[in-house]
């Protein structure tokens, strides 16, 4: 369908033709039990006006067929007024009701109205994404997110069901019985929503078990809506399988937390009457803000041990969708250009509310810097990196753009912005632009103006800097020392726009930190100053005359958005002693700017792995810990010399088993030991025989749980090795078969260093269709687990395959084929070029003739081509 790839052209003139006044949406799943039907019936009545009487626009759909359109009263013909992905409307009246009715089909992908079988007791659920324009795949609409209206729901669904959408219900009937007079199906009346935008409407039907609870909050004397009371009914969602381990009452105690959080902070009530939160399966995001029913991963909820951070990241993606409700659903950006000021604003104002309204408090912005920058720091550096404000010509660009620098680094600008106007001033702008655009659209100049005005500050030239132009700024301090004591300290930055080719020397709002060696032999800080960097070198007169510090820190507290550079005694004092390091934050940072210069080829792999080893152990900060193992996991695997990675890789290994076997019984720290032995040992046979013996229950360290998720990691990592059989997977499998369960087989199966194996997972995954989105993704994590002998014989099809990738599938499935099959890992050998590897000059031969494939598969493909050359890049410095 050529024209389902609707443009921000065509958007704008029909955006500037019609207003929409209200969609009135029926649904019908009562088949949806019945697993040989593809597809369920569907009908919109949309009420809209148009500028001009006489002109033409179009619907947008997706579906299996089209039976009727009727417009203004007249049925149009099928074969002229439907055209792919679109329904043509022509000879509009200025005020206009158009009825479609068609079948759309369930997914298997996760995009549209998803249709899953629980392998546990084979009930079936029902859930909707649409993010960014999959509404059209189950009801006519107009498919853009300026275009909002109010919408009315009608779901009919098996009457034994739990049936939700965005409002509550408002009705509900028996529509049909069986032959002995037992209600088969029922259909639920919503409530009208207020005007939001086709993506962000939601139906949720199926046996689902569910719990509720009630939120209430009276407004303080300060608020502009003092002493006024809010009640907020509040429910939440899983599968019956998994009611067990449903955890609500620490997910209530989080969104209630964040619902007091957001109130007094936008001072805007929560407008959207209830707060549903469903976890459900096989979910292609973290979550989805729907205002009224928000929809979550179902990894969320542990069937296994999980660490604090794993629950600390729950509760940060809770924050975050429920800022959504103000930054994105009560004001919602015009186009995809402007998705920052959603993404952007949710991530920061997630993660501020987890850290001021959660007992994690500044454990938040420990897991910001160490993760979430870390994405934004790698998505910056790559070919495709693009300004915050980006340019979005159409809704397949808008899908590759939910990203590093969308989310990321739009959050760290905003924590800079805080910085610099303040606080208060910051919340009094967004406070002033909920006021102003209210059930809305917006772009950028939309936003400045009232952060400028509580500000007082003018931001354009803040929003050029850092906003409109692309890539990542490098700091570099340069040191001076007299006597022992600091002479002269200056901060050097270096930025290059890549998209322009132009100097984007920005300003930063920062600190620099002295840390030096206290009385409990920790690195503790000792003196820090807030400067604003700018230009190409920036003084920092204020330490002039400070002891010689051990340790010095560029951007401490992590204000800004930039990749730092140590000095080189602060470089050799962080390699002996980085967890001696006292402020968790600073550690952090430090541990960034090592592994930064690791991608970047100026610090051997093998220092990083070796800190690691070192000063890992006893790291308090899981969140932390679990980024240095698996830095140091990728590290090995893709940055070390072929002709020492087996030696750095035992090395680890070795590490690893006597920090499992040392750490603390039963804590978080001995479960991300045992899940990095796993990880390990896919690639190092040494680890067979621990492995082997955790899963039989011998020498397992005290307090350790060998549950079912740990099981299948070890599990993978024998298989891997041609340790396991199929007959052993099936043996485990059927101890407990569960959805977690069935993936975990499905990855240990397509690992088996086996040709047979992965022959026939290619099979299933590039030349069939069974697969659902999730159990693709297993099956391609474990094809590619492999020496080059089991995988060499795919490259030259994963290129032939490319252009079939994204003609035939949807765009999701597509991404997860590119970039899970790509040709990765990879050696360098002695002398040559990384550029002049044969994965690399075979990518280069296949975009040059490929230069009229369509930008989202180009993007994704020279995003893998540029991951690979780093790696290569990092082989030929790594010891």
């Amino acid at each position: 369908m050529l024209n389902s790839n609707l443009s921000r052209a065509e958007a704008a003139t029909r955006k500037a033709l019609l207003t929409v006044h209200h969609y009135d949406v029926c649904v019908d799943i009562g088949n949806a039990t019945r697993l040989a039907e593809p597809g369920f019936r569907t009908r919109s009545t949309i009420a809209f006006s148009a500028a001009r009487a006489g002109a033409e626009t179009f619907l947008d759909f997706i579906g299996l067929g089209v039976e009727s359109v009727v417009l203004n009263g007249l049925s149009l013909e099928l074969d002229k007024a439907v055209d792919g992905a679109r329904i043509h409307l022509p000879g509009l009246a200025l005020d206009n009701e158009v009825t479609v009715t068609a079948t759309a089909a369930y997914s298997r992908s996760g995009e549209g109205l998803h249709r899953f079988e629980d392998p546990a007791d084979g009930l079936v659920y029902t859930y909707t994404q649409y993010e960014p324009a999959d509404a059209r795949r189950v009801f006519a609409n107009f498919e853009q997110p300026d275009l909002k209206a109010p919408f009315t729901f009608h779901v009919t669904a098996p009457a034994h069901w739990e049936v939700a959408s965005n409002q509550s219900v408002t009705g509900y009937a028996d529509t049909a019985m069986d032959d002995g007079g037992t209600t088969v199906t029922g259909t639920w009346d919503f409530a009208p929503t207020l005007p939001i935008s086709t993506y962000i409407t939601t139906i949720l039907a199926g046996p689902y078990f569910k719990v509720s609870d009630q939120f209430s909050m009276v407004f303080g004397p300060e608020s502009a809506h003092a002493g006024s009371e809010l009640e907020i009914p509040l429910t939440a969602y899983c599968r019956n399988s998994l009611a067990a381990n449903f955890d609500t009452d620490p997910i209530f105690a989080v969104t209630k937390a964040g619902l007091q959080f957001f109130n007094e902070a936008f001072d805007y009530p929560y407008p959207f009457g209830k707060y549903d939160q469903a976890f459900v399966p096989e979910y292609n995001l973290g979550a989805m803000e729907n205002p009224g029913l928000v929809t979550f991963t179902e990894s969320y909820i542990h069937t296994s041990r999980a660490t604090d951070t794993q629950y600390q990241q729950r509760a940060n993606t809770i924050m975050h969708e429920m800022a959504h409700m103000w930054f994105g659903d009560l004001v919602t950006m015009s186009w995809w250009d402007d998705l920052w000021l959603k993404e952007s604003f949710a991530d920061f104002m997630g993660h501020l509310a987890v850290a001021e309204a959660t007992p994690w408090g500044e454990k938040s912005w420990t897991m910001f810097a160490s993760r979430r920058k870390a994405w934004a720091y790698v998505q910056d550096q790559l070919p495709t990196t693009h300004p915050i404000v980006a340019d979005i010509p159409h809704l397949e660009a808008a899908k590759q753009n939910f990203d590093g620098i969308t989310y990321a680094k739009g959050a760290s600008v905003l924590k800079q912005l805080v910085a610099y106007v303040g606080r208060e001033a910051f919340m009094e702008g967004s406070r002033g632009y909920f006021s102003a655009h209210e059930y809305g659209n917006t772009s950028l100049k939309d936003l400045l103006a009232p952060l400028g005005a509580a500000s007082g500050r003018d931001l354009s030239t803040w929003a050029g800097d850092w906003l409109q132009t692309a890539g990542i700024s490098t700091l570099t301090p340069r040191i001076e020392l007299a006597d022992g004591k600091i002479s002269s300290v200056v901060v050097e930055q270096e930025a290059t726009d890549p998209v322009t080719g132009l100097p984007a020397l920005r300003t930063h709002r920062l600190a620099v930190g002295l840390f030096g060696w206290d009385d409990d032999g920790r690195l503790a800080r000792t003196h820090s100053v807030t400067i604003d960097v700018a230009g190409p070198e920036t003084e920092v007169p204020e330490l002039s005359g400070f002891p010689a510090p051990a340790l010095l820190v560029v951007n401490d507290q992590d204000l800004s958005y930039a990749k730092v550079r140590l000095d080189p005694a602060s470089h050799a004092t962080a390699l002996e002693s980085l967890g001696a390091v006292a402020d968790p934050l600073a550690r952090s940072l430090v541990w960034s700017s090592l592994w930064n210069a690791v991608r970047d080829g100026l610090v051997p792999a093998r220092s990083y792995v070796d800190a690691v080893s070192r000063h890992a152990a006893g790291e308090p900060d899981i969140s932390l810990l679990q980024s240095l193992v698996d830095n140091a996991r990728f590290a090995v695997a893709n940055y070390c010399q072929p002709g020492t990675r087996g030696e750095a890789r035992a090395g680890l290994l070795a590490v690893v088993v006597h920090h499992l076997e040392a750490a603390e019984a039963g804590g978080d720290e001995q479960l991300v030991w045992a899940r990095t032995l796993a990880a390990l040992g896919r690639g190092a046979d040494a680890a067979t025989g621990r492995i082997r013996e955790l899963l039989d229950g011998v020498k397992v360290p005290t307090g350790l749980n060998v549950d079912s998720e740990l099981r299948w990691l070890l599990w993978q990592a024998l298989a891997a090795r041609g340790q396991a059989t199929t007959g052993q997977l099936d043996a485990e499998l059927a101890k407990e078969t569960t959805a977690e369960t069935r993936v975990g087989r499905l990855t240990a199966w397509a690992s088996f260093p086996d040709a047979a194996v992965k022959a026939e997972a290619w099979r299933s995954a590039v030349d069939g269709s069974e697969l659902t989105n999730e159990l693709l993704s297993a099956t391609l994590e474990g094809f590619m687990v492999g020496g080059h002998s089991l995988l060499q014989p795919y490259i030259e099809p994963y290129f032939a395959a490319l252009n079939g990738f994204w003609a035939e599938r949807s765009i999701e499935i597509a991404g997860r084929l590119v970039r899970g099959l790509f040709p990765a890992h990879q050696d360098l050998a002695p002398g040559t070029a990384p550029t002049d590897h044969p994965v690399v000059a075979r990518t280069d031969l296949w975009l040059a003739a490929n230069g009229d494939a369509a930008t989202g598969l180009r993007r994704l493909v020279v995003e893998q081509r540029d991951h690979l050359v780093r790696a290569l890049s990092a082989q030929a410095v790594s010891e």
